[in-house]
This record gives C-alpha cells, sequence and structure tokens, in this order.
C-alpha cells in the first residue's frame, strides 16, 4: 500500500509530461523488498530491481515475489549492455553512497550513461542530497523538466525526504536559458 501511493504520487507530478507508453524499461535502483516494482505490475513495463550488494539477501525475497533482480555495488559501474532505462527510481541511494564513501557525482553521472534521452529519474533522498543534486542538474543536462516535493509521509519515511523527479534532455539542444 506504501509504494502504491508512492509511485501515484509519482505519476500525479509527472503527468503533463508523460504518455501511457512513456517506459517500456525501469530499474529500481535501491530495490528493497521491490515494493516499487510491485506497485508497477498494472502499468507495461519491464522493471530491473537492484539490491545493494551489502543486502544480498533481500534479492530472494525479491525473486519470490516473482520479480527480476540482481545485485550491485552502486560505487561502480553497471553494465547495462544492451539495456538502457527510461525511468530511473533512487530511494536514499545517494545517502547510502555517501555513507560508505562514493562520490554522489560518479553515480549521477552513471545514471546519465544508463537513462535514455528524454528518460527520467525519481530521486527521493534527504533534502541535502537533492539540494546538492539541484545543483549539478543543468551541468548533466537533466533540466529538460524537473519536480520537486515534499512527500507525504508514510512508514518507511523519514521527516527530512525531498522527491526529485527530473527528465534528461538531448544533448545535441542548447541549454535553456536561467529563469
Amino acid at each position: 500500500e506504501i509504494w502504491n501511493s508512492r509511485v501515484a504520487q509519482y505519476w500525479k507530478l509527472m503527468k503533463s509530461e508523460i504518455q501511457k507508453y512513456s517506459f517500456r524499461n525501469v530499474m529500481d535502483m535501491n530495490a528493497n523488498l521491490g515494493g516499487f516494482a510491485a506497485s508497477l505490475r498494472k502499468k507495461d513495463v519491464w522493471v530491473m530491481n537492484v539490491v545493494p550488494f551489502m543486502e544480498s539477501g533481500k534479492l530472494k525475497i525479491i525473486y519470490d515475489r516473482g520479480l527480476i533482480g540482481t545485485i550491485h555495488n552502486w560505487c561502480e559501474s553497471f553494465s547495462t549492455y544492451p539495456r538502457t532505462y527510461d525511468l530511473l527510481h533512487a530511494w536514499l541511494l545517494f545517502s547510502e553512497m555517501e555513507n560508505q564513501g562514493c562520490g554522489l557525482e560518479d553515480l549521477l553521472i552513471e545514471m546519465d550513461r544508463i537513462m535514455r534521452p528524454h528518460g527520467y529519474a525519481i530521486i527521493r533522498d534527504k533534502a541535502a542530497v537533492i539540494d546538492y543534486i539541484k545543483k549539478l542538474l543543468p551541468t548533466l543536462r537533466w533540466d529538460d523538466w524537473s519536480s520537486e516535493v515534499k512527500p507525504k509521509r508514510d512508514a518507511l519515511s523519514s521527516g527530512d525526504e525531498r522527491v526529485l523527479i527530473v527528465r534528461k534532455r538531448l544533448w545535441d539542444q542548447a541549454p535553456q536559458a536561467s529563469s
């Protein structure tokens, strides 16, 4: 129920920007128990659930739910061949990377590499992390469209979470003028 509510909120924020088939390939970069993917079961999407290598025991639960997934250390690059993704979901992933001593910029560059042009990223993390990421969006050219909200509190939330949804633009487009 928590993830159904979260996904409904995400889709409501993106409603004006997405079409029915905007997403085919989706990656949950910090899948926990697969709740994000399970909440997308009625949508025509393929979801790769990625479990942090330090929580590898959770992958069995994802498989038991009939979902697909893998284990990965986001301090390293992710093998995506031959697939790229229309939507990346990162729930508290940046905070976890920061705690491991990994560069947030490196993770953003990796996300940029695996996300298709006009793809979206949903980043749900601490407010300070979101503020830091927002400063880097023009450099990555993830400034085609964005939305930021303080999410509704639920049983999985910390009090300091923010949701940032961004869309990557084509690199051949000129950067948008600042307002």
